[in-house]
């Protein structure tokens, strides 16, 4: 099996929203579908997103933007998988880090220190536990140290939810890929690579 990792860029919009119309969310409701918009480098306040259809346009307005960004994954020219990895600082306006990441530290802008984040994963059922998270993550912290990042960060939950609340992938996944921890929160460990 070959498994193709590909940086998303404008001309990827139709492959990207094509996957996320046909693979299924971890509820299997369609309103749930999220186009990975929660996690894009703009401010939320004032979107209407609260239906799929509105997630998808605006997911495609992001893309073509350079405001949503992360890595598809492929098998035989059809994506199989998704992984959105952003600068850190640029997705601390958006929705899921203002609801749900407020415990998790943040570097002092005159620091200099560069961070890339991995926000989530979403991969086709019949490709998991087939090693495509790990080439996404790998992917994200081959082009992280060419762009001068310090770190790789993600922030997976401590113990084991369920299908959709793990969508920031599971702490053995980064052990493997050599991130450590660095911070814990009540819930989530903030895991991180060192680049340079």
């Amino acid at each position: 099996m070959s498994v193709e990792i590909r940086k998303l860029a404008p001309e990827l919009v139709d492959d990207y929203v094509h996957f996320f119309d046909t693979t299924p969310h971890a509820t299997h409701e369609d309103e749930h579908r999220c186009y990975c918009v929660w996690w894009c480098s703009e401010d939320y306040v004032g979107r209407d997103l609260t239906s799929s259809e509105k997630r998808r346009d605006y997911a495609i307005q992001c893309i073509k933007g350079d405001k949503l960004r992360g890595y598809l994954a492929y098998c035989d020219d059809k994506v199989v998988g998704w992984c959105n990895a952003n600068t850190k600082v640029d997705c601390l306006k958006c929705y899921c880090w203002q609801r749900f990441m407020g415990d998790i530290p943040t570097e002092d802008p005159v620091s200099g220190v560069k961070v890339k984040s991995i926000f989530c994963f979403a991969i086709a059922p019949e490709m998991q536990r087939k090693g495509v998270a790990g080439r996404l993550v790998e992917r994200v912290c081959l082009d992280a140290a060419e762009d001068g990042f310090d770190f790789v960060e993600a922030y997976p939950n401590k113990e084991f939810i369920d299908v959709a609340e793990d969508f920031m992938g599971p702490v053995k996944l980064y052990r493997r890929t050599g991130f450590a921890v660095c911070h814990e929160t009540e819930k989530k460990f903030v895991m991180r690579k060192q680049l340079t």
